[in-house]
């Protein structure tokens, strides 16, 4: 596949929900070009729209023969990616299985807004807010039996075995609990390694690392 697919993100510092679709075109080795949009700015939301109809990042941009297709929403891109790319199996073969990567995806997508509204996700820096972790403990004790059930059920490394969009939709929650300072299980903190350990993430850290935006989102 050519660069005929291009994706629309946020800051890379600051931007979870663009993370998501960024690692699983990745994985699945799919050719793109980015254009990087910095949050929160004057002209952020103008900028957005001229990409997608919902004015928001992430979108993905098919330049296809039928006519361009544009996709929104970060589990939409997902969901596109594994179609374009079937053997790069982005989701598990088996049906059980399969059935419980979507749902644990979707409690992602839909859920945890304690962790949300308390936990946003930062790159540039690492924050000590006990206060804040108590607020969001009931979403993080959620996440790690989620995770510790996946990771007994499959054998890890990753949640379902093998990288599935399982692991792009939770790749920011790992930042997260970095960021803060989260105390982790053993099993938990060996899934937070797998998951930074992918070049992916990498590679979406060192250009976090370049860019100049900071932005306070600590408004307490």
């Amino acid at each position: 596949m050519s660069a005929d697919l291009t994706l629309i993100l946020g800051s890379k510092t600051y931007s979870s929900w663009s993370l998501r679709p960024y690692l699983a075109l990745r994985h699945a080795g799919l050719a793109f070009e980015e254009v990087v949009i910095p949050l929160r700015q004057a002209d952020s939301k103008a900028r957005m729209l001229a990409h997608s109809p919902a004015g928001k990042v992430p979108a993905l941009i098919h330049r296809a023969d039928g006519g361009d297709v544009t996709v929104w929403d970060s589990l939409a891109i997902c969901e596109y990616a594994a179609e374009l790319a079937p053997d790069a199996q982005l989701w598990p073969r088996e049906r059980a299985a399969r059935a419980h990567a979507r749902s644990v995806s979707a409690e992602m997508h839909s859920g945890f807004m304690d962790l949300r509204r308390n936990l946003f996700m930062d790159l540039g820096r690492t924050i000590d807010r006990p206060e804040r972790l108590a607020k969001a403990a009931g979403d993080i004790a959620r996440i790690e039996v989620l995770w510790a059930d996946c990771l007994n059920r499959h054998g890890g490394p990753f949640l379902f075995g093998a990288f599935t969009i399982a692991d792009a939709m939770y790749a920011p929650v790992v930042t997260r609990f970095q960021t803060w300072k989260v105390p982790l299980t053993e099993a938990s903190q060996a899934y937070v390694t797998a998951i930074e350990g992918l070049p992916a993430m990498k590679d979406w850290r060192a250009a976090a690392a370049q860019e100049t935006l900071v932005l306070d989102m600590l408004l307490d």
